[in-house]
């Protein structure tokens, strides 16, 4: 196998992602699933050698795998070492990156055309049935987004950029307002004037608000409101995405106290703010609830994603309600390699997880570390 058979994969992959994406089956015996998983890995397997070494060491190799939860993982820090990539330096037409790390040393995605159509494919699947669950009812609000990420041009190896603008851009009502910054030293600040001023327009004219942003940016903007008094009353229908740790760049807060600080300031309600998990070296995100719901929260992949969580000393997957580490099977990984192995702590919860956080002693990184002091 080469490079071209995954030429002819992607777009197999992507059709797999909008079939009817929100009702796929998403059960561990969904043979399609497991098909085009092994059929991508034995891909992957002869076009990534990086990924090659690793499984040859590990001696699970497609001779010897015969369903995707044996597929080999590669660990988020071994991204920053080698080029998990099957594109030769000519079709790298974009770089995402763990940008921040402590070490200096960022971890790269490459993508080409194709691969980053696949990944937008995969982003707008899975956040219009959560963030957008009626859109195109009779009804639904026109919503205005609000971005807290810089725009990609501005900071075009973040992932995160790149999610917010490809939403914003496909469901969005008129231009997205974009308040986030890149200062000279690569920190990501917030703009207050332009975040305040789209705010303030937005309850004006009542049209309800998305807000996108990562927790250090909220807390900024939650700071901000409480130095000047200042509690504003986003429309009803009005929601938030955040996403993000902190990492000593802002105060920390439990998640229970953000979103209840959300509902105070800004006058959103907790049933729609919703929780995102991402990160660059994953094609797609899990959400932790669909807006309007009041169900206990748990994050989930879409279908064409699978997230295991294993215990660290033997790497089998724990019971449930145990904890583990992360580790996510990502179809829309086609350029790169579809097992991931993450460095956060979830708890097994069915088909989805509860997310803990870092194991104690990772590396700090990811979009939280660029936020500004």
């Amino acid at each position: 196998m080469d490079t071209d058979l995954l030429d002819l994969l992607v777009p197999r992959l992507r059709a797999f992602i909008q079939d009817d994406a929100p009702a796929r089956d998403i059960s561990e015996h969904d043979p399609s699933f497991n098909a085009l998983a092994l059929e991508l890995f034995a891909a992957q397997y002869a076009a990534v050698p990086a990924y090659r070494a690793l499984a040859d060491h590990l001696g699970a190799t497609p001779p010897t795998v015969s369903h995707w939860r044996e597929i080999p993982a590669v660990p988020t820090a071994a991204f920053k070492e080698f080029a998990f990539t099957s594109l030769p330096p000519a079709r790298r037409r974009r770089v995402f990156q763990s940008s921040g790390t402590t070490t200096g040393n960022p971890g790269r995605v490459f993508h080409d055309a194709a691969s980053l159509e696949l990944y937008a494919a995969s982003v707008l699947a899975w956040f219009q049935p959560h963030l957008l669950p009626a859109r195109g009812r009779p009804g639904a609000p026109a919503l205005r987004f609000v971005l807290l990420t810089p725009p990609v041009e501005q900071a075009p190896h973040s992932s995160l950029a790149e999610m917010a603008e490809r939403v914003a851009e496909a469901f969005g009502a008129g231009a997205a307002v974009s308040a986030g910054r890149v200062d000279s030293a690569g920190t990501w600040r917030v703009d207050f004037e332009s975040l305040l001023g789209a705010l303030h327009a937005a309850a004006a004219e009542g049209q309800p608000v998305c807000l996108l942003g990562t927790a250090f940016s909220l807390v900024h903007l939650l700071d901000r409101l409480a130095e000047t008094r200042l509690r504003l009353r986003l429309p009803p229908g009005s929601r938030v995405m955040e996403t993000g740790g902190y990492k000593g760049r802002s105060r920390e807060l439990s998640r229970a106290e953000l979103h209840a600080a959300l509902t105070e300031w800004l006058g959103v309600p907790a049933s729609h703010l919703v929780g995102e998990y991402g990160m660059c070296e994953l094609a797609s995100q899990a959400y932790d609830r669909v807006v309007g719901q009041t169900a206990p929260r748990q994050y989930r992949f879409p279908p064409w994603a699978r997230a295991l969580v294993v215990s660290p000393e033997t790497g089998r997957e724990v019971a449930e309600g145990e904890a583990g580490l992360l580790r996510v099977v990502d179809l829309a990984n086609a350029r790169a390699v579809l097992a991931v192995q993450t460095e956060d702590l979830a708890v097994r919860r069915g088909a989805g997880f509860e997310l803990l956080g870092r194991v104690a002693g990772a590396e700090a990184r990811g979009c939280s570390l660029l936020a500004a002091a």
